[in-house]
This record gives structure tokens, C-alpha cells and sequence, in this order.
């Protein structure tokens, strides 16, 4: 029994010290518990009891994988490294073609966040309705009272109906605008920069396409997502328990084309990682800062360092957020996709550690890293 017993102890020493040492090699295969690559693209983390979570897209194979045929995926793990599939989180609906999030539609970017009050695990996404393309640009929302779910569907909006942001000028608000204008010509970049989109959308709801989440300190949330026809960031205030709107919000870089927003918190500042729109080829990523996470924001410009192919690709990749990690001050991971649409399901992903210089976030190439880096 003893012996057993020191057996056991001595595997179990051997096995974290495995796991310590283990390396991330970003852009290769990420196998689950399985030995199957992770199937959760455009993915969200929430850390909640000592365990990491990760909800992204689930992608099956060829270009139909670019549409939702699955739903949600959600995998679980301790330390970052040994992931454990915990199945389907959101199911997409078959048989009933008017449905939201029937089978087919886009389903993009899953964040969810813990609500403390309510005790509720709460889920809002990026969705377009089938056959309309891009053209709905709504937010999703669903929830469940287990973190691996399932999630049920709640409702899909376009934010904010009624509200201007609080950055907006009574001028702008009285302003009108011709709406067949050029928009890339001189006067219509300067028509969306005053709010032209914004005014239009007033009544409907702001558009909201790439996506993500944060909870501050305080427990209030924030809903952050490309608008104005990818134009424009909004960063949105979430009610108390999470599932609405309470109709505050900002426009952030008018008609600079940011998307793909990740969002994270180091000695009081916030920090944003972004890139440009060039549909699923990589660009060079963005970076800011502000003081307040209603701004205003600073731009802090490329964080990436590297070779000129690496600068102006992000390392070939596309970011969808920034873990922070538990026990480690100022540990955080640039995460990132590298989309294949050709062939949906083979996407790769790219987890980096983020450096600083001074107050500026960059971010570096590796092989092959460990989260023994990012210890100070």
C-alpha cells in the first residue's frame, strides 16, 4: 500500500512537471484530451474555479465550415496547456429554417462571462442570419447555469436602438447626410466620421459584427464590437446582470476600420489589440490604451516585432483575445486565428506572450514558448 502510494505521488510529481515544461507551438496542431486538434475558432476564455474555459466556433470541413453547423465548442483546462474536450456549449437549431441561430447561419466570436449576482453564465456572439450574408450584423445572446452549458438562446439585436453614444455632439445629432454618397470618397469618409451610420442606425440598433467581452474590476461588463459598417468601434455598457443593454456606449477610432477587438487590463490601464479589415487575410495588428475603458483611446500603433512578413501579418493571424493569467502578474497571452476558409476546419491558432515596453504591449515570435516566460 505504501509503496502504491509513492508510486503515485512520484507519477503525479512527473506529470506537472511535464505539464510545467510542456511548450506552446503556435500555428500548429492543439490537441485535445482526444489527440484531436481544438475545434473552437474566433475563441473566448473564461477562468472560473481554477479552470480555464474556451469557446470558439466549432468548423467542420471545406467552405460550408465557414457558416455555423455545429454550434459552439467549449474545452476545459488547468494549466493552459492539457485541454479537455467538454462538448457542444450552443447547439445551432435544425429543422427550423426561420430561426436565429438556425443551422447555417454565422455564428462568430463566442465570449462568455460569469454574472456573480445572478450566478449565470452568460454568452453573446457575433450572428449573421442565414442566407443574408453579412448584411444583420446582430449580437446573440445565450445562457446557462452550468459553464460547459448547454447554453439556450436568448435573443438576437442590433444594439443600443434609440440611444446616440456619449461622445456625440448635439451638433452631430442634428446633422443630415445624403446617404447614396461615395462613402470612400473624401466627403463620405468625412460624413461617416461625423456619425452618418450612426444616425442612420439610430432607430433599428448600431450594427455589431466582430465581437468581444470584459468584466472590470467593479463586476460591470462591456460589450466591444466593430459598427458603422466595420467602420467604427463601439464599446457598450452591459446591464447589471449582463443580458441587455443600458443604452451607454462610445464610438472609438470613427472610420479607422478596426475589428477583431481584444480587450485586457494591466496597473489600471486598458489596453485593446485589434487589426484592419481585409476579410480573412491577415493584416498588421493595432494596439491602444486609455484610462478609462470609455476612452478616450490612445493609439499605440503595431504591436508585433519581427521580420517585415511577420509585422505586417500579426505572424499570420487575426486576434480574438488576450488571457490573462491566473497566479502570474502581468501574464498575459496574445491569442489569435490563422482563418483558412478554404478549408474552415484546419484553422490554426496562434497564442504569443505579451511583452512591454514601458506601456506599450508587444508581442514577439516564438517556435516554441513556455509559460515559464512569463514569470517576472
Amino acid at each position: 500500500m505504501k509503496i502504491t502510494y509513492l508510486v503515485f505521488i512520484a507519477l503525479w510529481i512527473f506529470g506537472c512537471t511535464v505539464s510545467k515544461n510542456k511548450q506552446i507551438e503556435p500555428g500548429k496542431i492543439l490537441p485535445d484530451n482526444n489527440g484531436i486538434h481544438i475545434n473552437a475558432h474566433g475563441a473566448g476564455f473564461l477562468y472560473h474555479k481554477g479552470m480555464y474555459y474556451m469557446f470558439g466556433e466549432h468548423k467542420i470541413e471545406g467552405k460550408k465550415g465557414n457558416s455555423a453547423q455545429v454550434g459552439v465548442h467549449c474545452y476545459s483546462s488547468e494549466n493552459l496547456i492539457d485541454w479537455k474536450d467538454e462538448g457542444i456549449a450552443l447547439k445551432v437549431i435544425e429543422g427550423n429554417s426561420d430561426h436565429p441561430i438556425t443551422k447555417g447561419c454565422v455564428l462568430e466570436r463566442p465570449k462568455v462571462i460569469y454574472n456573480q449576482r445572478t450566478k449565470q453564465f452568460v454568452m453573446w456572439f457575433h450572428l449573421e442570419l442565414k442566407g443574408q450574408g453579412y448584411k444583420a450584423a446582430q449580437t446573440g445572446l445565450a445562457v446557462s447555469q452550468s459553464i460547459t452549458g448547454p447554453y439556450s438562446y436568448v435573443k438576437s439585436l442590433r444594439p443600443n436602438a434609440g440611444h446616440w453614444p456619449i461622445n456625440f455632439s448635439e451638433e452631430q445629432k442634428k446633422k443630415e447626410y445624403d446617404y447614396s454618397i461615395n462613402r470612400w470618397s473624401e466627403e463620405g469618409r468625412e460624413a461617416v466620421v461625423s456619425g452618418m451610420f450612426v444616425k442612420r442606425d439610430l432607430k433599428g440598433g448600431q450594427m455589431s459584427r466582430d465581437m468581444t467581452l470584459f468584466v472590470d474590476d467593479d463586476a460591470k461588463a462591456y460589450h466591444i464590437a466593430a459598427s458603422e459598417e466595420n467602420g467604427t468601434l463601439h464599446i457598450r455598457e452591459l446591464a447589471d446582470d449582463y443580458l441587455d443593454f443600458t443604452g451607454k456606449y462610445v464610438r472609438v477610432f470613427p472610420e479607422e476600420s478596426n475589428e477583431a477587438p481584444a480587450i485586457f487590463k494591466r496597473h489600471g490601464k486598458y489596453y485593446m489589440i485589434s487589426s484592419g479589415c481585409t476579410g480573412w487575410k491577415p493584416n498588421p495588428a493595432r494596439s491602444a490604451m486609455a484610462q478609462n475603458i470609455m476612452g478616450p483611446w490612445e493609439a499605440l500603433g503595431n504591436p508585433c516585432r519581427g521580420t517585415e512578413e511577420q509585422v505586417k501579418t500579426t505572424f499570420h493571424s487575426q486576434s480574438t483575445y488576450v488571457i490573462p493569467v491566473h497566479g502570474k502578474e502581468d501574464a498575459f497571452i496574445y491569442c489569435g486565428d490563422r482563418w483558412r476558409p478554404e478549408n474552415a476546419i484546419d484553422g490554426r491558432y496562434v497564442w504569443l506572450p505579451i511583452e512591454f515596453e514601458g506601456d506599450k504591449p508587444i508581442i514577439k515570435w516564438y517556435d516554441k514558448w513556455n509559460l515559464s516566460q512569463l514569470d517576472n
